[in-house]
């Protein structure tokens, strides 16, 4: 799944269970709220359970989250190794955090460990099978390993459950790795409900207005593209589309403009290259 740093924002992984306060620079982008109820419960004097709260957890569960957090922001400030550290010594305090070992998996993703990776996520999972932002991750690595079919499913499950906040960039992943495997009318579906649900994703409508581009339905694919090349989230991809939509529906002085902005603010990308050749077949 190709898609520009300049949109790295919608296409982070999520990292569910964390707080606002570990804004982790991922791959899918939006946090839960790491909030101050305990997935437990405890039985008061009635005999009744009650919802468990923060000082309802034992020693090593605060402890574990401690070094939890210490991951998240080692992880996020980009120093691998010492969030693994951290990682391994919240595990090692309480095995039970399945965030733990979703953070774990997307470490190892950054290491090139694929195996481990994905064991990581199955350890997750084996914890909180309905955890959705596990789901989400899990599903992004099996696509880029090529596994459509697995990551597919691991899709599903995320969006399967209700209480999900973040179906907009599942339903986006989903239409990306549709895509990427040739599945072109599924991927128009899904992105077209990652775009209902989020209009503002630079990612979502460049890959709509570039399915339909593919197909030949150049209105529709203008559709997309107009507000976002008009808006500061235009980049060298999405300028370049909107060049070569304009040369193929005729629009001369369509193509000039896009051209003028692309040379302008992207004078050292690859589609600047391209626009120079005249490359608008390859």
């Amino acid at each position: 799944m190709r898609t520009a740093a300049f949109w790295s924002h919608w296409l982070s992984p999520i990292q569910g269970g964390m707080g606002k306060r570990a804004c982790l620079l991922c791959f899918l982008g939006l946090l839960t709220v790491w909030g101050g109820l305990v997935a437990c419960s405890t039985a008061t004097g009635s005999g009744k359970a009650d919802l468990a709260t923060e000082s309802d957890e034992t020693d090593s569960r605060k402890r574990a989250r401690i070094r939890l957090e210490l991951a998240v922001n080692y992880f996020n400030e980009g120093k691998t190794a010492i969030a693994l550290d951290e990682l391994k010594q919240s595990i090692a305090a309480d095995s039970g955090l399945y965030e733990a070992f979703n953070l774990r998996a997307l470490v190892y993703m950054r290491l090139n460990e694929q195996a481990l990776a994905e064991e990581s996520f199955r350890r997750a999972l084996a914890l909180n099978s309905s955890a959705a932002t596990v789901h989400h991750n899990y599903g992004f690595m099996l696509c880029n390993q090529g596994r459509t079919n697995e990551a597919l499913t691991q899709f599903s499950a995320a969006l399967a459950q209700s209480t999900y906040q973040e179906r907009s960039k599942t339903w986006m992943v989903q239409g990306l790795c549709q895509a990427s495997a040739g599945r072109a009318r599924d991927a128009e579906s899904s992105l077209l409900r990652a775009y209902q649900l989020d209009p503002d994703n630079p990612v979502v409508a460049y890959n709509l207005a570039l399915q339909f581009f593919k197909q030949g339905q150049y209105p529709e694919a203008q559709r997309y593209l107009l507000r976002l090349n008009g808006s500061p989230l235009a980049n060298a991809e999405s300028l370049w589309l909107g060049a070569k939509l304009a040369r193929a529906t005729g629009n001369v002085q369509g193509v000039d403009a896009a051209a003028v902005v692309l040379r302008s603010r992207f004078p050292d990308a690859r589609e600047r290259l391209l626009l120079d050749r005249g490359a608008f077949d390859e």
